[in-house]
Formats: structure tokens, sequence, C-alpha cells
């Protein structure tokens, strides 16, 4: 899997960076899972991993590039407050964990 960072903008009003992300994901199968992603966003933007959400992920029909959107705050506190909860549970390492869900 690799990772490429397209965007990235710091919001002041929400203490949060808003990142548009790019990851080629080649022959390992489908759609890499959203705890694989997050984890690979926190590595490459130096951030801890409880201020790292994964907003959306999809992919591109018909290629192995998949783009998405994540949040990385400031501050776990932070991204408590601001995120909504159904965010924090498909953010969660958990059963059955999919990477729509």
């Amino acid at each position: 899997m690799k990772l490429r960072v397209k965007s990235d903008e710091y919001n002041p009003l929400l203490r949060r960076r808003e990142v548009l992300f790019e990851v080629d994901h080649g022959e390992e199968g489908g759609t890499p899972r959203r705890v694989e992603v997050r984890r690979a966003l926190a590595e490459e933007l130096k951030a801890d991993l409880e201020c790292v959400y994964v907003r959306r992920i999809e992919t591109l029909t018909g290629t192995t590039i998949a783009v998405g959107e994540a949040h990385v705050y400031d501050t776990p506190e932070q991204a408590r407050f601001v995120e909504p909860e159904f965010i924090k549970r498909r953010n969660q390492a958990g059963e059955g964990e999919g990477a729509g869900e």
C-alpha cells in the first residue's frame, strides 16, 4: 500500500488538519481497511494515532487507487469533542470492520 497526501490544510477554528489522500493498493486486493489507512496516515503525518480520523475512503472504478479524506486533530480531546460518534466507531479497530464502514 502506497500512501500519498494530495492536500493538507489547517483549520484553526476546529484545530485540525484536513487531509485529502490517495492510496495505491495494487495487487493487495480491495480497498484497504480504515484502520490500516489510519495507521499509515498517522505515520506519514507524524501524528498521534488517537488524533487521526479517516472520514471516507473509496476506490476509483476500474483502478487500484483509493481516494479519501481524513481529519488530524491537535489533541485527542478535540477529536472526541468534534468528530461525530459514527466516525469514531468506524475508525476503531474491531470486529468485522470493512473499508466502507
